[in-house]
């Protein structure tokens, strides 16, 4: 694993310097699965022609073209032309094209710093903060078709931290890889994991546990922050009414978890909630109707089947796992029909990995949607395209294949349900951040580099106290440009 893990990190260091070196070809033209590279600034126009394209949104189109410009879809039909002579042609012949996958449930990039778990209510913490662009995750999951995820907190608390909805552009600075208008989220947690988040209080443990231990007390724990967010929120409405007529008014205190918080109460963040039990899930519901928030997606939930009608009611949409099942006790009455029978009942469905493995084969889970419940094609592809999207309220910018979208757009070897099929070409919004034949060059380049040295990699000699830069930063500012 440690090898496999070495070769992928060494393929992900050439994608991106491939990415920050290379330049938009003139007049290329290139076969799906046979480009030029990596691309770090898309040309002006680029066409996909002779492709099956499922769009997610109007049905399949046979040997149909997209045009790409500026980043964009700017037509999709039967008969589309590129205007540009210099404009990049993908001959996509006996290719489909769907539309780049989005994962509304990752840790991909936070490995070992996903769970604040030192309190219940930890509102206050980022996750986009922490992403490592380095992680080899993410080049796999280019390769598998994935482009868009929702990288959340754990599931440690009650309240975890804010999220983050990043497209995997390998390469770029990671504030460049945030969706910019993507509502901002929070992670919260019902049941197992947060009342078994650590193990003090437990036979042998010298310390007392941390509160909540029950399903009652994580319900509490949401209630009572709620209402100390409601607090804050009256003391600085106060004050910015006593203002205006008294310059000696104090403000409050800042409390930037109670910040996040009043976000939720004024719908300017959602509240994506990890949750199994249809027990919990109603919990929740009714404690939203309470306290004046709403729920907008429950993770994972896979007793969904039990309250679809009420998740429905709620405009409560459900992302959750295709056929896992007795991992946990709360997994006990899961079963493989649970996205179609939600799905039969009004709730917007999604498949979702959290993990870093099954995000780069979400296309494969989108297909057992169809034997399990017989869903329809199209109704599969948007579990993983346009549902997700409309579950983070990016819908207007990516999931379909629509005119003005971004071109956010995977171009497999056949169609994507099959188990043989291969993610050829993986684009964001127009730039190619994944093209096999490319890497499978690039591997060709690290073996002779192996074969080289030996066949061993030499050690990287640094002081541990003092690590050198990784290539896209800037030396530190007591040193000089080599």
């Amino acid at each position: 694993m440690k090898k496999t893990n070495a070769i992928l990190s060494s393929l992900l260091t050439l994608a991106m310097v491939a990415s920050a070196f290379a330049q938009a070809g003139g007049n290329a033209k290139l076969a799906a699965g046979a480009s030029s590279g990596v691309t770090a600034t898309a040309p002006g126009e680029t066409l996909i022609k002779n492709a099956t394209i499922m769009t997610a949104s109007h049905g399949t189109i046979n040997n149909g073209s997209i045009l790409i410009r500026d980043g964009k879809i700017a037509e999709v039909g039967p008969n589309v032309k590129a205007r540009d002579p210099n404009a990049r042609v993908i001959d996509a012949t006996g290719k489909y094209v769907t539309p780049g996958i989005i994962d509304c449930h990752s840790h991909t990039g936070v490995e070992g710093s996903v769970n604040e778990g030192s309190l219940s209510v930890t509102a206050m913490v980022r996750i986009r903060d922490v992403i490592d662009p380095y992680s080899p995750a993410i080049y796999r999951e280019l390769a598998g078709g994935t482009t868009t995820a929702n990288v959340l907190h754990g599931s440690a608390n009650s309240i975890g931290g804010q999220n983050a909805v990043v497209k995997w552009k390998i390469g770029k600075p990671v504030d460049q890889w945030l969706v910019p208008d993507a509502p901002q989220g929070i992670k919260f947690a019902l049941g197992e994991n947060p009342k078994q988040s650590n193990s003090q209080g437990r036979p042998g443990a010298t310390a007392a546990r941390r509160y909540p231990a029950t399903r009652m007390g994580v319900e509490e724990t949401i209630r009572e922050a709620f209402v100390r967010a409601k607090d804050y929120r009256r003391e600085w409405q106060e004050y910015d009414a006593k203002k205006a007529s008294d310059k000696t008014a104090i403000p409050p205190r800042r409390d930037l978890m109670l910040d996040a918080l009043v976000e939720i109460l004024e719908g300017k963040r959602m509240v994506h909630s990890h949750s199994y039990r249809d027990d919990e899930i109603l919990m929740l519901l009714n404690l939203s109707d309470e306290l004046g928030f709403h729920v907008q997606t429950l993770q994972h939930v896979l007793e969904g089947y039990k309250v679809a009608k009420e998740m429905a009611a709620h405009k409560t949409g459900g992302s959750t796992f295709s056929d896992w099942w007795a991992y946990k006790l709360e997994a006990y009455d899961a079963i493989p029909y649970n996205a179609a029978l939600m799905a039969s009942r009004g709730v917007i469905v999604s498949m979702n990995s959290d993990s870093d493995e099954l995000a780069r084969r979400l296309y494969l889970e989108a297909a057992k949607a169809m034997k399990y419940g017989g869903v329809s094609e199209e109704e599969a592809l948007r579990m993983v395209t346009l549902n997700p999207a409309i579950q983070l309220g990016i819908d207007k910018r990516t999931g379909s294949i629509d005119v003005g979208k971004d071109a956010d757009l995977v171009i497999f070897s056949q169609h994507p349900f099959p188990v043989y099929t291969m993610a050829e070409m993986t684009m964001i919004e127009g730039e190619v951040y994944f093209a096999r034949n490319e890497d499978l060059k690039q591997r060709e380049v690290l073996k002779r580099e192996r074969d080289q040295r030996g066949g061993s990699r030499q050690p990287r000699i640094e002081r541990p106290d003092e690590p050198q830069p990784r290539p896209n930063e800037s030396p530190r500012p007591n040193e000089k440009e080599p």
